[in-house]
């Protein structure tokens, strides 16, 4: 009997091992999106499906372009990475993971200017969107999602 409780022990020790390590990599989403209003809207991108009725009711747009993007799997909640486009780059950098998300520093560029730089929490359960410079007839968008 003492044998099989220290079995059960072990199997339940080494499942929750399991479940933690599987809860501590996780998937960060980032994009620049253009949100524009056009006579022909595209196809959303498969990206902001989950995300594309909140888009369209927050920002009045019809149609939105990722024109940059970038996955980073978290292993301590501490990296960094970079979203580029042509004119516009997102730096992300993670200071550390919270119960409930991610503490980010982020900084916009259009080219070589830093447009935007703030402090902000990337929730595990909802996205982050901060809407940007206007850009031609539409705006910028910045989406970051804990996939």
């Amino acid at each position: 009997m003492r044998n099989c409780a220290l079995l059960v022990a072990a199997l339940l020790a080494l499942v929750m091992s399991v479940a933690s390590a599987a809860q501590a990599t996780q998937t960060v989403w980032s994009g620049l999106v253009i949100a524009e209003n056009v006579a022909q809207p595209a196809p959303i991108p498969p990206e902001l499906i989950r995300i594309e009725q909140t888009l369209k009711a927050l920002f009045g747009y019809n149609q939105f372009q990722v024109i940059g993007q970038s996955r980073k799997t978290l292993k301590t909640g501490e990296e960094d990475w970079l979203a580029s486009s042509k004119y516009f780059a997102l730096h992300v950098d993670a200071r550390g993971e919270t119960e409930a998300g991610y503490v980010l520093n982020l900084k916009l560029y259009k080219e070589n200017d830093l447009l935007l730089e703030t402090d902000t929490k990337l929730s595990k359960r909802s996205p982050l969107v901060i809407k940007g410079p206007q850009v031609g007839g539409g705006q910028l968008l910045l989406v970051l999602v804990v996939q």
